[in-house]
């Protein structure tokens, strides 16, 4: 057990160093933060989408109030240093528009669906959960394209990017936004069951270790934490080494899209926390002592449905301008009204998944009852 931990610390080590030796110290510095993020979500069992599904169906408020203390705490220095520092710094700053809305409560269908949202997708995947594994190329394919069609989609309404620093200045956006969080929390705390609305030990600490990454990964790469555009970089890529001719495409003849197709992933600072991330759910999974069973056993239809929905997922994550991170954390940390607006569609739109999920994911007869008798 010693030598497999011993080489997991190895292998992270390698990855990071394998980046800087590639493309510089912020890319070998965004994989470390990526790894945390991976070490956390799995380790620590800090997750997004299965949180939203457990307030409806067991009242358990717990991860849905960390959720939004990890947010709150990401506000709390995010909004200061977009502020101190509005040349090098960007918010995950968005459009509310009805393909937005649209987007934002298919994707909350979707991800529960496939078990996962953006984030919980590249965990799942990365612990080598093959539910996980499916919805990681369904996610991908889906998120490319939707690049494709983008710009017809934002052509149906949209309003201008509308911040909390640009409506009330970034001290009062801040007040606003943490007292905007402390309700949802009260909320949701008079919702769930006793016993199950303040976070264990454990999320608390989770939910500060995930802030301290989304800062640092703000400071490193200049933007919020993001999972959404790496996916469809990677589809992108998967598509022109196919022979399509992408560059040709609205979306990725843009200059800077256009430079990261050209170039290498490990210079995409979303593609380096993704593949951190990746990496980091692997080891999490594999550092514990029993890591169970990481296979899910359905019927074939049920498989084409999380293939499917998983498409659709990453489509719509596209047409949203984020999932759960993108859109949904680092949308409201930094100050966006579509990361709340996105907040409100998803989440009604996780409720009919979650009423959907018994009956598109079945659980495949064990072999003794297949077997004729």
């Amino acid at each position: 057990m010693l030598w497999n931990r011993t080489g997991l610390v190895l292998f992270a080590l390698a990855l990071a160093i394998f980046a800087f030796l590639t493309a510089g110290v912020r890319a070998g510095l965004l994989v470390l933060v990526g790894l945390g993020f991976g070490l956390v979500l799995e380790g620590m069992r800090f997750g997004f989408a299965g949180p939203w599904r457990m307030i409806v169906t067991d009242r358990d408020g717990r991860g849905l109030i960390a959720q939004f203390l990890a947010i709150g705490l990401t506000a709390a220095a995010a909004f200061p240093l977009l502020a101190a520092a509005p040349d090098e710094l960007f918010g995950a700053h968005a459009p509310v528009g009805l393909a937005m809305i649209a987007g934002a409560f298919v994707f909350g269908a979707t991800m529960q669906l496939v078990m996962g949202c953006g984030s919980g997708t590249l965990v799942n995947a990365g612990s080598g959960n093959l539910v996980g594994l499916v919805a990681l190329v369904g996610f991908i394919g889906g998120s490319f394209l939707g690049t494709l069609h983008l710009g017809w989609w934002t052509g149906l309404g949209a309003l201008p990017v509308i911040t909390f620093q640009g409506l009330w200045g970034a001290d009062a956006g801040l007040w606003i936004t943490l007292a905007l969080l402390a309700a949802l929390g009260a909320v949701v705390a008079l919702r769930a069951a006793p016993g199950k609305r303040m976070p264990p030990r454990r999320l608390w600490i989770a939910a500060a270790l995930i802030a301290a990454l989304a800062l640092a990964n703000l400071v490193i790469a200049g933007q919020p934490w993001g999972i959404v555009y790496g996916l469809g970089l990677w589809g992108a890529k998967l598509a022109e080494a196919g022979g399509a001719d992408v560059a040709a495409t609205a979306f990725w003849s843009v200059p800077g899209n256009a430079e990261r197709l050209g170039a290498s992933i490990l210079t995409d600072v979303t593609s380096l926390t993704n593949i951190g991330l990746l990496a980091g759910a692997f080891i999490a999974m594999r550092w514990k002592v029993d890591p169970g069973a990481q296979t899910t056993n359905l019927t074939a239809a049920s498989w084409i449905a999380v293939l499917m929905a998983a498409l659709v997922m990453g489509y719509s994550a596209r047409l949203a301008f984020g999932c759960n991170v993108g859109a949904f954390f680092s949308g409201i940390s930094t100050g966006s009204l579509h990361g709340w607006v996105w907040l409100v569609a998803a989440f009604g739109g996780s409720y009919m998944g979650i009423r959907m999920r018994p009956i598109l994911l079945r659980p495949a007869a064990p072999a003794a009852e297949r077997v004729p008798a």
